[in-house]
């Protein structure tokens, strides 16, 4: 039986976002028995105030919320942390500085899971992760070049968002495909699937090869800081 470090999930932003991440962990997770697989301690509280909102108004409404999913997850004795929203991470500081458990930032962990090497990257993300400049930093930090959708593009974007949480899967698929094409249009190399919505959305979509999703490269992180063990 393989060792593995218990990992919390900071989840319901939204739930079945969350779902998709617990999938794309169990898939990253090198196993043959049950017992080889990432123990999870997952927080799924859809009740947290809503992010994109507060992150466009600059206010900190979510934040209380947020810090108490990981104060139970603390006292749940997990050894690292994954926030399984992409807006979230607009306040990684604040949370990251009420614990001592280390959380895992989904930007940094896109930038160590893929190389840029074909031109400018789309950021598909809500309207608050864009104007939190989340993956716009990282990006700067690594030498990668964002390409930030705007007016139709973004207007399909937030549709395919807002399709994905009420489970219209067919009309989110729709709307990104719209989205990507128009991206793509634009000289964009790959499209960073910046919402945990949207791998929802594009999947078995025609524009699917040519996405970097962002839930699969925070759940890879996940699966190796569960698998490595302290020294």
């Amino acid at each position: 039986m393989a060792e593995r470090r218990l990992i919390g999930v900071l989840g319901g932003m939204g739930p079945l976002a969350t779902v998709d991440f617990m999938q794309k962990v169990i898939e990253a997770t090198p196993a043959i028995h049950d017992q080889d697989h990432v123990p999870l301690i997952v927080y799924s509280v859809p009740q947290i105030p809503d992010r994109v909102g507060a992150a466009v108004a600059g206010t900190d409404e979510p934040l209380p919320a947020m810090l108490t999913g990981i104060k139970t997850l603390e006292q749940a004795g997990v050894e690292a942390i994954a926030i399984a929203c992409n807006t979230a991470h607009a306040w990684y500081d604040q949370l990251a500085a009420s614990t001592k458990v280390p959380i895992i930032h989904m930007a940094q962990a896109v930038i160590d899971a893929a190389s840029q090497d074909t031109g400018p990257i789309a950021v598909l993300a809500t309207v608050g992760t864009l104007r939190a400049g989340i993956y716009q930093r990282y990006f700067e930090k690594a030498g990668w070049q964002a390409l930030v959708p705007e007016g139709q593009d973004q207007a399909h974007i937030v549709d395919a968002i807002a399709a994905v949480k009420c489970g219209e899967i067919e009309r989110a698929r729709a709307s990104f495909d719209t989205a990507a094409a128009g991206l793509l249009a634009l000289g964009a190399g790959r499209l960073l699937l910046a919402c945990t919505e949207l791998p929802v959305a594009a999947k078995g979509s025609i524009h699917e090869t040519r996405c970097l999703d962002a839930t699969a490269c925070l759940a890879r992180a996940s699966v190796e800081f569960a698998c490595r063990l302290q020294q």
